[in-house]
């Protein structure tokens, strides 16, 4: 008996060929040699109440053959469902790769999955349903993953969220039954990724297993965990099609988006995984990433109130305190003074810049930044010239009241003539102006939902002004965090967290962004005090020390600061210059402290590692305890070094312990702060501790006055 099997990282997947029917599952889960096994039909016993024929779980699983479970594919001809059964396939195994064709002869399709290991620590999974028959068919539903889940899961971790309070954790048991989490909102929304964990009893951050899995798609997504009445459970994900969406003609086909799963130990051995996947897909310009710009974005400077003095203005202000790019964000365009018109019409407003922005866009050159540009190109008016000339363009049902929201309109992206007017007018605005980076927003949600069509119309529409500005970086911001996900990982390079920009709300945004997406796309400003959105007010410091997990900018008026915050902030953007290299592009830890800390490390011991300890809430007990930090067993001996406390010290002028005092260098072996902990100093309400450890004394450490003491 053969079984076919695919190791990647700490997981093995293993499927077993059978003769007429779908390969079934053997393993999902830990690394395993499965070496030679009985086929599953010799290990299972008779159950009381099933089929003669036993159906056990398969890669692509149907009704029709007896399976009871959620179906891999769900389709309909003449409006009369269309049972299927596989009973022609093959399978090719080759290359750290599995590719399954099962075909149905009667109903005339074909079912194409593949599984493919993914930067060697997880796997792509993708499925392709072909219509073989000489007669349209109608697809509801295509899974692009149907896994079993590993004995001994226990937990499911997913988040929820809304506009300004995105990326809320959730963690419920494993379900009796069933556990849902879907989207209908046309966009993957502020929950962020279409993604999951499952944790097994015993895992946390640092051990056990967890399963994790996210889909690279951008609209509305079905995640499911359903039970058997044998007691195991299916984790199954897919896009959510529209009812009549799509209709395969003779010789046509459809993909599912695919899914990237991986299996790790601990919540950040399976975080690592899905890092390393996303950052095989990002596409930087020149092939490599470089240092990730520090940029000022006008948004919360000026919102609308501003013409190209006021932007000048702000430029100078932004060059002054080291800012490497400008990004003027709304207003800039023809008739936009709020937001109630303009949006479709992407040509400087004439009043507001009557000279166009090639003078603005010279001054901040000058300044020796890059300039930046906000658009929102899936939108429209009904205020606006395009709106005028191409009614028709919005997203509608026929004969149904058009919904506005925030006063604007959805372009239908399904549409080629659609797509090639926005692709005219973005690529008129950067051959006339000298940009290097666009601010792509999407500020409501689907009223109507265009489906697959209208995701996949906007990936069309990147993809083509990527290849024709392969220099231009583009973000991605939805209403805030409404579009953070692998899907739209292809055609950017840094995501908007959220429009919250309040520090203490940032925390624990930014921690569940990083359950999927990796720091050096995840866009963390410096915002006003007290914040917009919030109006909470916090330190500089404690601000800039949470913006500086990320990627690192602004959104505020250096002008509008007193002279001790606006150095400040001038050395913070110092600090984040310095800090990207070695927070960017390499390991990601996180992980809990005693009485309510939380921590985050980022980069490598070879070239040096930053480790936040962050405290939000006042301390309830009278001296902090040892943080341990279990991703440094068996390192060997390291040099750590308080580089500052930004935020203060608790309690009455409390003095940094000995210890810490002359922030020099200090020798620990790393199983000693795996278990023992890191001697910590006391930190009040909003602070955060920042040290930097590295293999050998001093290597790549920061010089001491450099840090925004």
């Amino acid at each position: 008996m053969t079984v076919l099997a695919l190791h990647a990282g700490d997981g093995t997947i293993v499927i077993e060929p059978v003769a007429g029917g779908a390969p079934l599952w053997r393993h999902c889960g830990a690394r395993v040699v499965p070496g030679t096994l009985p086929p599953l039909a010799q290990t299972r016993t008779a159950a009381s109440y099933s089929l003669d024929d036993d159906c056990p779980l398969s890669t692509a699983p149907v009704f029709a053959a007896g399976w009871f479970g959620p179906p891999v594919a769900v389709l309909h001809r003449d409006g009369v469902a269309l049972p299927l059964r596989w009973t022609v396939v093959h399978v090719e195994y080759a290359d750290n790769a599995i590719r399954i064709a099962c075909r149905d002869e009667v109903a005339r399709v074909e079912l194409v999955q593949t599984f493919r290991v993914e930067a060697a620590c997880g796997w792509r999974i993708g499925a392709e349903l072909i219509n073989r028959g000489d007669a349209p068919v109608a697809l509801d539903w295509l899974a692009s993953v149907m896994v079993p889940l590993p004995d001994g899961a226990d937990r499911v971790v997913s988040w929820r969220g809304r506009h300004n309070a995105e990326l809320v954790e959730a963690v419920e048991p494993l379900p009796a039954q069933a556990w849902l989490r879907e989207s209908r909102r046309g966009i993957s929304g502020h929950g962020g990724a279409p993604g999951v964990y499952v944790l097994g009893a015993d895992a946390g951050w640092h051990a056990g297993e967890v399963l994790s899995l996210q889909l690279c798609w951008s609209g509305d997504s079905r995640i499911a965990i359903e039970r058997d009445d044998e007691g195991f459970h299916v984790l199954s994900a897919g896009a959510v099609l529209q009812p009549g969406e799509v209709v395969l003609g003779p010789g046509e086909s459809w993909s599912a988006p695919d899914a990237l799963l991986a299996i790790g130990q601990g919540r950040n051995g399976a975080m690592a995984a899905q890092h390393a996947m996303v950052r095989t897909m990002l596409r930087w310009p020149g092939g490599t990433m470089p240092p990730r710009k520090v940029h000022l974005n006008s948004w919360e400077a000026c919102y609308f109130d501003h013409d190209a003095a006021r932007i000048a203005a702000l430029a100078r202000a932004a060059a002054a305190v080291g800012a490497e790019r400008f990004v003027l964000d709304d207003g800039w365009f023809k008739g936009r003074r709020d937001d109630s018109a303009g949006l479709g019409d992407w040509t400087p407003d004439p009043q507001t810049y009557p000279q166009g922005l090639g003078p603005l866009a010279e001054t901040v050159r000058a300044l020796g930044m890059e300039f930046g540009l906000w658009v929102e190109p899936e939108m429209v008016n009904p205020a606006s010239d395009l709106y005028r000339a191409h009614p028709d363009w919005a997203l509608r049902h026929d004969g149904h009241r058009l919904l506005t929201s925030r006063g604007q309109l959805v372009l239908d992206m399904r549409r080629t003539d659609v797509r090639d007017y926005l692709f005219a007018a973005l690529d008129t605005v950067l051959r006339a102006v000298p940009i290097g980076y666009l601010k792509w927003d999407h500020n409501r949600d689907l009223v109507p939902a265009g489906g697959a069509g209208q995701v996949r119309g906007a990936y069309d529409l990147l993809a083509r002004l990527r290849a024709a500005h392969p220099d231009v970086e583009i973000e991605s911001c939805a209403g805030g965090g409404g579009r953070s996900d692998a899907g739209m990982v292809p055609y950017v390079h840094r995501f908007w967290t959220s429009d919250t920009i309040d520090a203490v709300s940032r925390v624990a945004m930014q921690r569940g962004f990083l359950s999927f997406l990796p720091p050096e796309v995840m866009g963390s400003h410096i915002g006003a005090s007290p914040a917009h959105a919030t109006g909470r007010s916090q330190s500089m410091a404690f601000r800039a020390a949470v913006a500086s997990m990320g990627h690192f900018g602004v959104e505020l008026d250096p002008d509008a600061l007193d002279p001790a915050d606006r150095a400040a902030l001038a050395r913070w953007i110092g600090f984040a210059r310095w800090a990207r290299d070695l927070a960017h592009g390499g390991g990601v830890w996180l992980g809990e402290g005693g009485d309510g800390l939380v921590w985050q490390a980022q980069g490598s011991l070879d070239r040096g590692l930053l480790v936040w300890v962050i405290r939000t809430a006042p301390p309830l007990d009278r001296r902090p305890r040892p943080l341990a930090l279990p991703f440094l067993d068996a390192e060997g001996p390291l040099a750590v070094r308080l580089l500052g406390i930004a935020g203060g010290l608790a309690g009455h002028a409390a003095p940094v312990p000995a210890l810490w005092a002359g922030q020099a260098p200090v020798a620990f072996a790393a199983d000693w702060l795996a278990r023992a902990g890191l001697p910590l100093p006391p930190l009040r309400a909003e602070s955060v501790a920042i040290f930097h450890c590295v293999r050998s004394h001093g290597a790549g450490a920061l010089p001491l006055a450099s840090f925004p003491a």
